[in-house]
């Protein structure tokens, strides 16, 4: 979650309206602060795409807003729940970690246009007989996956295929800087939204 505060330029502009057109202050208020967290949430999705490693919607989509009202002139940027456990590296630096076992690379499977494992994947092998999780002695060292034991053939002998390999977590060198990306915005937009936000109030 990001907080920024523009209490400091709703206060200049108040010292510069009459009586009448400061009536309509909290309102206009309101929406420069709404229309302000859009282009934040925008910005954040954008400099997501550039960041990350094609990024998924469901990421891309998990930065939403809670917009600020008349009564209650404060908006959220925030990252839904869901997504704070592997995007929160990318912000404060640790390991890439998407669950609690490790990391899985498809090596015999068909992946989306995101090279991510489509949810059903996972499920579909561990219900096939011939397909065990675990790790298993080769001449690169152990390796730890999902296996299927591989008929004997004319000309082959039956063995282990490697579906999914488990990898161990590293260290993330991507950056988001959600927080620079929101100030930078705030800065830029905020005062202006304000305006223009005024401007339609009082002529109404």
């Amino acid at each position: 979650m990001l907080t920024l505060s523009v209490k400091s330029d709703v206060r200049a502009l108040s010292k510069k309206l009459d009586a009448l057109a400061r009536k309509h202050l909290p309102f206009a208020t309101a929406q420069a602060i709404n229309a302000t967290v859009e282009k934040v949430r925008d910005a954040e999705r954008e400099n997501m795409s550039k960041v990350l490693d094609n990024p998924t919607p469901f990421t891309l989509n998990s930065v939403a807003i809670k917009r600020a009202t008349k009564s209650n002139p404060v908006a959220l940027v925030y990252v839904k729940p869901i997504a704070v456990s592997y995007l929160l590296p990318y912000e404060v630096g640790g390991k890439n970690k998407l669950n609690s076992r490790a990391l899985i690379k498809p090596v015999a499977q068909k992946v989306n246009q995101y090279g991510n494992l489509p949810r059903s994947a996972m499920a579909r092998l561990k219900g096939k007989p011939n397909v065990f999780i675990g790790k298993v002695q080769t001449k690169a060292g152990v390796v730890d996956g999902v296996w299927q034991r591989t008929k004997k053939t004319r000309g082959k002998a039956a063995g282990l295929k490697l579906m999914m390999k488990f990898e161990d977590a590293h260290d993330v060198r991507q950056h988001l800087d959600y927080r620079g990306v929101g100030k930078r915005v705030v800065a830029a937009v905020f005062r202006r939204e304000l305006d223009v936000a005024m401007a339609k109030a009082i002529a109404k």
